[in-house]
């Protein structure tokens, strides 16, 4: 699928969800922007995940698709994490949410019966608010975000809300997208005709294409970045999986150890953690390969986990 075409795609069912194929087809267009995978596993089978936990010290969990699928936990994932935990196993959830702040993913996980402590959540939220300043320094930022975002844990940074309606964009001397939740094919036109005329940096903290949900898979900042990149030139800033600063925050402070990230995509989550140094484990049954031949797009893209089972 070409550049154009994946827009097409994306137009043609309302831009509200993208079809597997779809996004994997877009996911290997943009490969030249993602980095580099380390060694490639044997995608080796495995019933679940505590039938491997004595080869690891710990793991780093992607959320969707392995945890939870939108609003809903996975059966099982609570009582995964509560068994490692017994066994002294270190975790981490590196996600790629970055709609909500920390507290409320916390929140939100109790909500969904999933007990997490508070060092063990790292969101590409954080990841981006941490390195807002190696992008550039003494911006107003303005802000594609879900409705009600009021950047508490931004720090000192400089950001108001893009789409509120009395906004002027004029105002924004970068954008920085976090969510899709509000946004449109028309608001893109918007953003492409603004960037065109007026390069500004772009900041992106969430680089997943697309998001497992009941629904199906929702497009997410990282399709639109990449679009408005393809239309304009403008590299943005991509922060979380697959990029390193997500990975060298979740890894901050652990031990020496062997360690394995678990997810559901291959372009973020397997060659995000191969490019860390870490083992990786694909989970097949809740994510973008739910109900597909996850070996076929293995194959295809070679990105190849050490281990694959179907949930964890």
């Amino acid at each position: 699928m070409t550049l154009p075409d994946a827009r097409m795609a994306a137009s043609a069912i309302g831009a509200d969800t993208l079809t597997v194929d779809a996004a994997f087809d877009r996911y290997e267009a943009i490969r030249p922007r993602l980095p580099e995978a380390g060694a490639g596993g044997q995608a080796g089978p495995a019933p679940d995940l505590l039938s491997v936990a004595d080869d690891y010290d710990g793991f780093l969990f992607d959320s969707f698709g392995v945890l939870n699928v939108g609003e809903t936990a996975i059966a099982g994932a609570a009582e995964c994490l509560e068994a490692l935990r017994r066994e002294g196993k270190l975790i981490r959830i590196l996600t790629n949410a970055a709609s909500y702040t920390s507290k409320a993913a916390l929140e939100k996980y109790r909500r969904l019966g999933l007990e997490v402590a508070p060092d063990e959540v790292v969101s590409s939220r954080d990841v981006t608010f941490a390195h807002l300043d190696s992008a550039a320094t003494g911006l107003r930022w303005g802000a594609i975000a879900a409705e009600g975002d009021v950047f508490e844990d931004a720090s000192d940074a400089d950001i108001f809300d893009l789409l509120d309606p009395g906004a002027d964009w004029e105002d924004a001397d970068g954008i920085i997208f976090m969510s899709s939740a509000r946004w449109t094919p028309e608001l893109q036109e918007r953003l492409v005709a603004e960037i065109s005329r007026r390069p500004r940096p772009v900041v992106v903290g969430n680089p997943d294409l697309v998001a497992p949900r009941e629904s199906g898979l929702t497009i997410e900042p990282g399709y639109w970045a990449h679009d408005l990149q393809d239309r304009t030139g403008v590299e943005p800033r991509l922060f979380g999986k697959p990029y390193p600063e997500a990975f060298t925050i979740a890894c901050k402070g652990i031990a020496p150890g062997r360690y394995a990230m678990i997810g559901d995509t291959l372009h973020t989550d397997i060659l995000g953690g191969q490019a860390a140094g870490l083992d990786t484990i694909l989970v097949t049954d809740h994510g973008l390969f739910a109900g597909r031949d996850a070996g076929r797009y293995v194959r295809a893209s070679g990105i190849v986990p050490d281990i694959v089972m179907r949930s964890i």
